[in-house]
């Protein structure tokens, strides 16, 4: 694609024979096939003994890489519960109203909905302050090393807080 819009533009639009001939007079055929270019990768890192890839299990564990990995856990969870909970709505016979009170006849103990409470507020806390962290960071702002440990202990402290106060509502 890149070579006929160079093609064209050298051309010019207007030029009353476009040469097609252009196009694949530069072209070189392949020496190799990507199986081949594959082997040869395998075989060069199999011979030096090279690992396949640097394992998680070989970097020391951090805040700012729990809470990358978390992020993109919680948002896999959130979209996932959302997606389930609206395929729900669209497939179940009855209505909204049917299951709550479905749910109230279940006769769960305070503990146990405050522990679901928080269940669900923490990822969706936790996704938000860290989502409003990484806009931060496409600012450019918090970069420096101790400022990336310190918004990520605001983030797991906002999280906290906001999650235990809206499961006390």
């Amino acid at each position: 694609m890149a070579l006929l819009l160079r093609t064209v533009a050298r051309q010019g639009l207007c030029s009353s024979r476009l040469q097609l001939a252009v196009l694949y007079r530069h072209a070189v055929p392949m020496g190799t096939t990507a199986k081949e270019e594959m082997d040869k990768f395998w075989n060069k890192n199999t011979r030096l003994n090279r690992p396949v890839s640097p394992h998680i299990s070989i970097y020391q564990w951090s805040v700012p890489m729990m809470l990358s990995i978390s992020h993109r856990g919680t948002g896999v969870a959130l979209s996932s519960g959302i997606s389930a909970f609206a395929l729900a709505a669209l497939v179940l016979p009855e209505s909204y109203p049917h299951y709550l009170d479905l749910i109230h006849s279940m006769s769960f103990g305070p503990q146990f909905l405050a522990f679901s409470k928080f269940a669900l507020a923490f990822p969706v806390a936790f996704h938000t302050f860290n989502g409003i962290r990484h806009l931060l960071w496409d600012l450019g702002k918090g970069f420096k090393i101790p400022e990336v440990y310190r918004s990520g202990y605001i983030v797991i402290a906002l999280t906290v807080l906001t999650s235990i106060g809206l499961a006390a509502m």
